[in-house]
């Protein structure tokens, strides 16, 4: 039984069981949930179960192989990582929106479908909504509500595109999507929303930072990496994947060096890792999709140990911004040392993870002889260590010291923090057990000559030019404007065009039509009977002598009859009579 159970139902169901539980033994509760759904992920076996018949389709609740376990183990372990390091909160409803949010996440890992998928994605944006919201302030409520509406058009271009998509084809099942049509493209803009693709990214880095310490790190694993998972099991080889992932590649890290919130940046940056991803999709070998997989895995690890980082320093100090903070070291050393191990394997520095997956990419488009495309990864490679390997680090713990001395947080952030260290190293000396579970068999050696002393060259060169040019790169109290300025500023000019112009016509068609033609009718209506019994008796009785008042007193007597529906026999049976006869002629004139 336990080899064909969907991981997805024990978070989901785990979460409504969360209010039963009070103190310690909530929190413990909610550590062992992902745990178990670490265990019967490893117990899958691969193939399909769980069907359900919907609207004449058969909808696939559990996909088993091995690109869905790889994403199945890493999101229960990042699960793990996180509730240990949320085991100090007291909200049960973050950590009933968190397990829901990422069983969701899980539901879309392993659904066989696209409908399946399509409400568990749903699911997902509802979930972690309340991540952002649960933090009550202004700026988090805010925040949450652009969240919300994003996600909304998202989802509905998403639905859109599988309903044209099913269309189509004629089936629902999930798989490698080859045409290039109006559904496919729809359902590629609903992926790569999530995804945080530029000219849709700005909601990330608009809602990430003003989450919960704790939905801060949750959020950084799921929805983007969900989005990688869809694309890689979707859209390998689409060659316009190659040109968004390198573009997001810069644009994350020019966004990231101009932040001066920590928090900030670290949300930058993951656009930045995902650019990397979705460019190893586009270029759709067995060797970069492996890389896209592997990096998806160690990026999950790294960052969110970073945001684990960064999420003391703000429960410890209540600052976040780059500016407020410095001299950390002297009172939190293990965070600072934890923080390291996360900036070193975001940089893909040898030894870590970054470096043991980031380079299965790159490889991939060497191999392809896609010169432009190693060349702005390599380039990208250099720039994330300017802003995650050296600039978060340094500004949050070195710098200028505000006299700040706030300890070391909650012991069980300092030992998730610890755990999340130890696999990012583990991962980055002995990779085999990565390796060994990606989607493809690998033949790819990370650890050579040239390749550690090439980005050993790289790293150095970055952390130089980071020192020359310090002063350029001090933070001041700026806010970088993105995209997001089109629906935070923009929205103030566009609602009154949309309020004016479509109320203007809503209102014209009002008059026009409910108050014109509607009422006009409606009153011609109200006695459109008596006026035709009329009509023809009017003119028999001109014809039979009647004039003036005598006309008058028929009329208006025959008028107040008919609207009190009494009618002398001889006028109904006429009235009848030539009716019949009507229907008579046209009968015979139809024969």
């Amino acid at each position: 039984m336990i080899n064909d159970f969907p991981p997805a139902l024990i978070l989901i169901a785990g979460a409504l069981l969360v209010p039963l539980f009070r103190g310690k033994a909530r929190n413990i509760f909610v550590i062992l949930l992902p745990a178990l759904g670490f265990y019967v992920v490893h117990s899958l076996v691969p193939g399909q179960s769980w069907h359900v018949n919907f609207l004449g389709f058969d909808l696939t609740l559990l996909r088993v192989d091995r690109l869905s376990k790889v994403f199945g183990y890493i999101f229960t372990l990042n699960a793990f990582a996180a509730f240990l390091y949320a085991y100090y909160l007291k909200d049960s409803a973050q950590h009933m929106a968190a397990l829901i949010y990422i069983g969701c996440s899980l539901g879309v890992v392993f659904s066989g479908d696209l409908v399946t998928l399509y409400l568990f994605w749903e699911g997902m944006a509802v979930a972690s909504a309340f991540l952002i919201l649960a933090r009550k302030t202004p700026k988090a409520q805010a925040a949450g509500f652009r969240y919300i509406l994003v996600h909304i058009f998202g989802g509905l271009c998403l639905l859109a595109g599988i309903l044209i998509y099913i269309q189509s084809t004629g089936t629902v099942e999930f798989g490698s999507i080859g045409e290039h049509n109006l559904g496919s493209h729809l359902i590629l803009i609903g992926f790569l929303l999530n995804a945080a693709a530029p000219p849709l990214s700005a909601w990330l880095p608009d809602a990430y930072p003003e989450a919960t310490v704790t939905g801060g790190v949750i959020l950084s694993a799921y929805t983007t990496k969900t989005a990688v998972y869809t694309l890689v099991r979707g859209f390998p080889g689409w060659e316009i994947l190659i040109v968004i992932g390198c573009i997001m590649t810069i644009y994350g890290i020019i966004y990231a060096l101009l932040e001066n919130d920590m928090r900030r940046i670290l949300a930058y940056s993951i656009i930045n890792q995902v650019g990397f991803m979705i460019t190893g999709v586009g270029i759709g070998t067995a060797m970069s999709l492996n890389g896209s997989v592997a990096h998806a895995f160690c990026h999950i690890i790294y960052k969110a140990l970073l945001w684990m980082s960064a999420g003391s320093v703000l429960y410890m100090t209540g600052k976040s911004k780059c500016t407020e903070l410095g001299g950390l070291y002297k009172t939190m050393p293990w965070t600072l040392l934890f923080g390291a191990v996360g900036a070193l394997s975001i940089s893909a520095f040898p030894a870590t993870s970054g470096f043991t997956s980031k380079s299965l990419i790159i490889e991939g488009a060497v191999h392809q002889h896609l010169a432009w495309v190693w060349l702005v990864l390599e380039i990208a490679s250099a720039g994330v260590f300017l802003h995650a390997g050296i600039k978060f680090p340094y500004f949050v713990f070195f710098a200028k010291d505000r006299g700040l001395r706030p300890g070391e947080g909650p012991k069980s952030m300092l030992a998730a923090m610890a755990f999340m260290s130890f696999l990012c190293l583990f991962l980055g000396i002995y990779p085999k057990p990565l390796y060994e579970i990606l989607p493809y068999e690998v033949h790819y050696q990370a650890y050579n000559f040239v390749h550690v002393v090439s980005q050993l060259q790289l790293l150095m060169f970055s952390a130089l030019v980071f020192f020359l040019f310090l002063p350029m790169l001090k933070r001041t109290e700026t806010i970088s404007i993105d995209t997001d300025w089109f629906y935070r500023k923009g929205s103030s000019v566009l609602y009154p065009i949309i309020d004016r112009g479509l109320n203007g016509i809503n209102a014209a068609f009002d008059r026009f039509f409910v108050k014109g033609i509607a009422s006009g009718l409606s009153e011609i209506s109200k006695d459109l009977v008596a006026r035709a019994i009329l009509l023809p008796m009017i003119t028999l009785w001109i014809i039979s002598g009647s004039r003036g008042k005598r006309l008058e007193l028929k009329k208006v007597k025959l008028y107040n009859d008919v609207m009190k529906g009494t009618l002398p026999i001889g006028i109904g049976a006429g009235i009848a009579a030539f009716f019949m006869s009507l229907l008579f002629f046209l009968t015979r004139s139809v024969r």
